[in-house]
C-alpha cells in the first residue's frame, strides 16, 4: 500500500485569532489510539474549547472534542480525554517558560494529517482584549470597503 503524501487538514480552529494575539506557532506530533485515527481520518474533531499545558515537562492537549468512531466496538475512545503531545524537550521548556509569563496560553490552530501521521499546530497566544477585537475588525472592514472602493473606481459604467 502507498504511503500517505501531503497534508489533510482535519479541524481548523478560526476564532482564535479572532481572540487571540499569536505571538507563536509550533507544529506537534499527537498521540492517538486507532478509533481516534479512524474518527480523524473521516473528517471529525472540534478545537473550540482546546488547549494545550504542560505538565512534569510533558505537553498534553486537553478539552479537544474527537468524537467516537461509530463502526467502532466496546474499546472505543473518550471524545474529550488529555492527549500527549510530541515535541523536543527544549520546544517543551521554551513553551513552558513563555507560559509561565502572565497572560501567554497554548492553543491549537489546526488539526491535520501529515505525511500520514496526525499532527496539531500549536500557538502561543496572549488573550485579546474587547476593545483589541472591535479594533481589528474596523481595519478589516475599511480594508474591504478600499478595495472595493478601487475595483470599481476603474469601471467604466
Amino acid at each position: 500500500m502507498p504511503r500517505e503524501r501531503g497534508q489533510k487538514v482535519v479541524a481548523t480552529n478560526r476564532k482564535a485569532r479572532h481572540d487571540y494575539h499569536i505571538e507563536d506557532v509550533f507544529e506537534a506530533g499527537i498521540v492517538l489510539s486507532g478509533t481516534e485515527v479512524k474518527s480523524l481520518r473521516a473528517g471529525r474533531a472540534s478545537l473550540v474549547d482546546g488547549y494545550a499545558d504542560i505538565d512534569n515537562g510533558e505537553a498534553w492537549l486537553e478539552n479537544v472534542h474527537i468524537p467516537e468512531y461509530l463502526q467502532a466496538t466496546w474499546n472505543n475512545h473518550s471524545t474529550r480525554r488529555k492527549r500527549k503531545l510530541l515535541l523536543h524537550k527544549d520546544e517543551i521548556l521554551k513553551l513552558q517558560a513563555k507560559v509561565k509569563e502572565s497572560g501567554f496560553t497554548l492553543i491549537p490552530l489546526s488539526l491535520y494529517f501529515k505525511d500520514g501521521r496526525a499532527k496539531v499546530e500549536l500557538a502561543l497566544a496572549k488573550g485579546k482584549k474587547e476593545y483589541d477585537k472591535r479594533q481589528a475588525l474596523k481595519e478589516r472592514q475599511d480594508k474591504r470597503e478600499a478595495d472595493r472602493a478601487m475595483s470599481t473606481k476603474g469601471k467604466d459604467w
